[in-house]
């Protein structure tokens, strides 16, 4: 975008350091996006990446090189010079970053970040300042010992999702830190500040180690989600100086810091220009999607994955309660299904003549509401929630196992499983449908009859808008509202309410469809337990 092109008045940035590339975007106060622009790693050649990532030969270990996220930066900002982009009209500036990926600062990286000579690149001045070269990230899954003992120190996996909001995760940054500890005691000694990939991005516009953010912190297995502070005895099981090096958290619309004066004298920032603290992913697509409190947003994608605003949650060891990004007195809920849009797809492709989606909404449109009270279990791919539970399994309205269905009854039972299955595991975390509304984002957010599905399992109105890139919109939005509310104290919700982005409805519950389905709810809540002892003792069978 030409500097002529842009507005006179204050504008704000957004960055996203996803798994694949890095992505930014610049918007007005009116949340109209102005600027968007992107660098995928991939195409930084000398790293050799795949996907933005390393994996070992044998899966387990996932890496992706720390110096490739900071030559990123520079290109990024370089395109905008080569498009005449005038920085000086950025107030604030926020981002996001890939959770669970941490960063380790090696000793007198600070004094370096302090002292930035703006005729040269990041890059070259930064190659040599991280005692840990190539960061762990979320897919990660080499850390089973460390969460074992993680656990322990916490009184168990129930005990741990109760101080941080989940269970031990291998791909957890706590369990990631004690690893390098662990297996690379030297680099530790040698790490004088850990980051989370969000608060890393910070560090480097500000010129100063920037702190973690309570929301992405609370995806650590480290961060007491009640006391808003490291959990000691967490702490005390990795590293007693380990509280020392990863600093002090801070609500997510916290203000770092200005901006570096490296970037104020190499692009044209003016010194004023704010820097607030970046979060995770996840917390920022909650920002993006303007979801508030009585608000549940389903992404539908090849895995599915519910958001949640929750005032009082209920702590469970499946799914992960954050701090929420942007009411700090609140919380966020992630509930993420492997068995999504694939899974949709795989039935389709075999219960349909032609492998259509229009033949797949005939055949749905086909079956009643509650689909005569046959219920089905699909999961081809080993499921996240339930846990590891794979195959299939069909029930009548007696609640008696069958061995297959009619291809509508199979449509029918595809979509109103995996909807009754999002909403009473939204439920066992405290939320409250009375009064809900849905958004629904992603690929099968386009499907009219699946949404209708959605709305009459929930007994609530759906919703879509067009978001893309919801997690450096989300940033930008963030840093608006964090410099504004300084003065003005207006809640976030209500400062975006009525800005652009306008939600369209798009289903309405069907009348009757409630008692239908708060009968199968209930249902589908005791045959779901069946389930899992069924694949249980068919697991055990293969011993």
């Amino acid at each position: 975008m030409a500097a002529g092109s842009t507005s006179s008045k204050d504008l704000y940035m957004g960055l996203d350091f996803s798994t694949q590339q890095l992505k930014l975007v610049v918007i007005d106060e009116n949340l109209k996006i102005l600027l968007e622009e992107s660098v995928k790693f991939d195409d930084l050649e000398k790293y050799n990446t795949s996907s933005g990532c390393h994996i070992s030969p044998d899966g387990l270990t996932v890496t992706s090189p720390t110096i490739m996220w900071v030559e990123a930066v520079d290109v990024i900002l370089g395109k905008l010079v080569n498009s005449n982009f005038d920085f000086s009209k950025i107030k604030a500036i926020s981002g996001s970053g890939q959770q669970h990926g941490s960063v380790f600062w090696k000793n007198g990286s600070g004094e370096m970040l302090k002292n930035l000579n703006p005729k040269h690149s990041l890059k070259s001045q930064l190659v040599d300042s991280f005692s840990v070269p190539d960061s762990p990230i979320w897919m990660d899954s080499s850390t089973s010992e460390q969460c074992i003992k993680l656990e322990l120190a916490a009184g168990g996996a129930q005990a741990l999702a109760d101080i941080t909001g989940s269970k031990a995760y291998e791909r957890f940054t706590g369990n990631q830190i004690l690893k390098v500890i662990e297996n690379a005691p030297n680099a530790y000694k040698d790490t004088e500040r850990i980051s989370l990939v969000s608060s890393f991005g910070a560090t480097l516009f500000c010129g100063a180690y920037c702190e973690i953010d309570e929301s992405d912190g609370s995806g650590m297995n480290l961060f007491n989600i009640k006391t808003r502070a490291w959990e000691p005895k967490l702490i005390d099981a990795c590293s007693k100086d380990l509280a020392d090096k990863l600093g002090n958290p801070v609500p997510s619309v916290t203000i770092q810091g200005s901006i570096s004066l490296y970037f104020v004298n190499k692009y044209g920032f003016v010194p004023s220009c704010q820097i607030v603290s970046f979060t995770g992913d996840n917390p920022a697509s909650l920002a993006g999607m303007r979801l508030m409190e009585s608000d549940i947003a389903v992404s539908l994608g090849s895995s599915d994955v519910v958001f949640l605003w929750l005032e009082d949650p209920i702590m469970k060891t499946e799914g992960h309660v954050f701090v929420n990004p942007v009411d700090t007195s609140a919380y966020m809920a992630l509930l993420c299904f492997k068995n999504g849009s694939l899974t949709r797809e795989f039935v389709r492709d075999h219960h349909t003549d032609n492998k259509s989606w229009t033949e797949f909404e005939q055949l749905l449109n086909l079956q009643p509401i509650g689909n005569n009270g046959n219920i089905g279990f699909y999961f081809p791919i080993a499921e996240i929630i339930p846990g590891n539970v794979e195959g299939f399994y069909y029930f009548d309205s007696s609640d008696m196992p069958v061995q297959d269905f009619s291809p509508a009854e199979h449509v029918r039972a595809i979509i109103e499983s995996q909807f009754l299955s999002r909403r009473i595991h939204a439920e066992n975390m405290g939320f409250n449908l009375d009064g809900c509304r849905i958004l629904a984002t992603g690929g099968a957010s386009n499907n009219s009859a699946i949404l209708q599905v959605m709305s009459d399992i929930f007994n609530a109105p759906v919703y879509t808008q067009e978001v893309a890139n919801s997690a450096s919109l989300g940033a930008a939005m963030i840093a608006m509202h964090a410099v504004k509310v300084t003065t003005d104290e207006i809640p976030y919700t209500y400062r975006l309410k009525k800005k652009g982005l306008q939600f369209q409805r798009v289903a309405s519950p069907t009348p009757g469809s409630k008692e239908i389905y708060d009968i199968m709810a209930k249902r589908y809540r005791n045959l779901e337990k069946q389930v899992i002892q069924m694949h249980s003792s068919k697991a055990k069978g293969k011993v």
